[in-house]
């Protein structure tokens, strides 16, 4: 365990000059937003609304980029495909509702389409891409890894909801697989707006001699937006950097690789921390080969985990103000998902149980719920007398304040006693939806508390016994304000998002209170 105040690139230095070359790699959460894995925490196509998302490449070296989208229930993968950036290279999409783009007998699902000419595999000259008449290329979200039946009959079932409905909302994974050199980065290469050769890329196998291990430089941005409304929600996707010394090339029609495959040396997967200023390095093992099953996911999840969230609230009626916030657990599923740890026990720390694990009156059919702790305050230090506001109403049969999905969006509701609380939230629409009601208190802010007394929650321990206490997680406030008043006849929308404050919590070995991370 080894903690200070240098920053990531003088540990670097340091480790190079003293040989210790395996210590100048590690996973970071980079404050500048530049990596080799971009997290976007959310995307949705309800209420008329679309999702837009771009990754420019800041490099003079050509990559090759996983492009995963990932419902919001249990993270199964509803689309993926493969992106070859040139030099100095944007690309940009667009998700949207197939029935909201007039496609002929368009069901209630999502789809991602685009009209950029960077290469692709599948190619967008094949039947994975339909044609939106208009020169736009789209491909639909697919409901295949949550559905077909039981997993004992061959169907990937998870216990939760099976319609294509599920890709409507989740959150997005761009992971650099590899640098591309020689031949195929001349390739993928633009003349005159065009690549000079996608088929060269579609080609590409693993092993190929102008794939190198990926040295990042991708940064990239999501904005949800609705034209009708005038609202426009747009945030920086968050970056890992130092993620791997490996080249992880797969091709278009393998789901590898994945955000478990971290790597700082051949049997660790290494994660810098920073803590209040302070530097915690925290090494994990991991087995060379192993994909989602690999420890090294604790890497990832040591530099999104956080013990409390923080952000503001504003439900004023007077202001015509809604405020949903999106909590989003992005490396949930391979502590929770059955077909990542097994059909059969519970969760893994920092999570509690298994998606879809029946425990009465903690867990159920379709959901894998987390006790939080929620304290809302008003803008004059006062919080409501009695118990703190919960979620409202609390999942079936499940403890107050828990969430139970891999994206969870949090409506903060003003209701009058006695209400029924919406099935969707009132600034993105969302149906991953819980509800907090902070009462009279219209406007302030909020903490989450993911470490609350009622249920413990602490990552493994590293090597050197480092324990992280708290929830991985990433998201924002969305807020919307409504002024019917500015000019007569005209409804005007101001909509701001802000990225959610976090603290964190490390001690060495499970005991609260025990030694501090040092």
């Amino acid at each position: 365990m080894k903690r200070n105040n240098l920053t990531t690139a003088v540990v670097a230095g340091i480790a190079g000059v003293a040989g210790i070359a395996g210590l100048a790699n590690a996973v970071e959460l980079n404050p500048d937003g530049i990596g080799e894995v971009l997290i976007y925490p959310y995307y949705t196509v309800n209420e008329g609304q679309s999702t837009l998302i771009s990754v420019v490449n800041t490099t003079n070296i050509a990559k090759a980029v996983k492009v995963r989208f990932l419902e919001g229930h249990n993270s199964r993968e509803v689309l993926d495909f493969n992106l070859f950036l040139s030099r100095f290279d944007v690309w940009t999409g667009a998700i949207f509702a197939l029935a909201d783009a007039g496609l002929p007998g368009a069901s209630a699902g999502a789809g991602i389409t685009t009209s950029d000419k960077s290469c692709v595999d599948p190619q967008l000259n094949t039947a994975f891409w339909g044609d939106l008449g208009d020169g736009r290329k789209y491909a639909a979200f697919l409901p295949y890894a949550y559905s077909g039946g039981s997993p004992a009959n061959g169907g990937n079932d998870d216990t939760g909801p099976t319609g294509i409905e599920r890709t409507r909302e989740g959150h997005i994974e761009l992971i650099s697989m590899s640098d591309v050199v020689g031949d195929t980065a001349d390739a993928v290469t633009h003349i005159n707006g065009v690549p000079d050769d996608c088929d060269v890329a579609a080609a590409l196998d693993v092993g190929d001699a102008d794939l190198l291990p990926p040295t990042g430089g991708l940064f990239g941005a999501g904005a949800i937006v609705n034209t009708g409304q005038g609202t426009f929600f747009s945030y920086n996707a968050d970056a890992l950097d130092g993620y791997t010394i490996e080249d992880l090339f797969s091709g278009s029609e393998s789901v590898q690789p994945s955000i478990a495959q971290a790597s700082s040396t051949a049997s660790t997967a290494v994660a810098y921390v920073f803590d209040d200023g302070a530097l915690i390095q925290a090494a994990y093992n991991r087995t060379a080969g192993q994909s989602n099953t690999n420890p090294a996911i604790d890497a990832v999840s040591a530099v999104f985990t956080s013990d409390a969230i923080f952000n503001e609230y504003n439900v004023d009626s007077l202001a015509g103000s809604n405020t949903d916030w999106v909590v989003t657990f992005p490396t949930k599923r391979f502590y929770v998902d059955p077909q990542i740890i097994g059909a059969s026990g519970s969760g893994i720390r920092p999570f509690v149980y298994r998606f879809g694990q029946v425990v009465p009156q903690r867990n159920g059919l379709g959901q894998s719920c987390t006790q939080v702790g929620v304290a809302v305050y008003d803008r004059e230090e006062r919080t409501p007398t009695g118990p703190q506001p919960g979620f409202s109403p609390p999942p079936p049969g499940q403890p107050p304040s828990s969430l139970c999905k891999e994206v969870n969006v949090i409506s903060f509701l003003a209701l009058p006693p006695g209400s029924a609380a919406p099935t969707k939230s009132g600034v993105l629409g969302s149906t991953l939806v819980t509800n907090v009601n902070p009462g009279s208190y219209t406007s302030g802010w909020a903490r989450i508390d993911l470490n609350p007394g009622a249920e413990r929650h602490q990552l493994r321990p590293s090597i050197d016994g480092e324990v992280f206490n708290g929830l991985p997680v990433t998201g924002f406030e969305a807020v919307n304000y409504v002024n019917r008043n500015q000019t007569p006849g005209v409804l005007a929308n101001y909509s701001g998002l802000f990225r959610h404050r976090a603290s964190r919590s490390c001690q060495v070995g499970d005991a609260l209170g025990g030694p501090a991370c040092s």
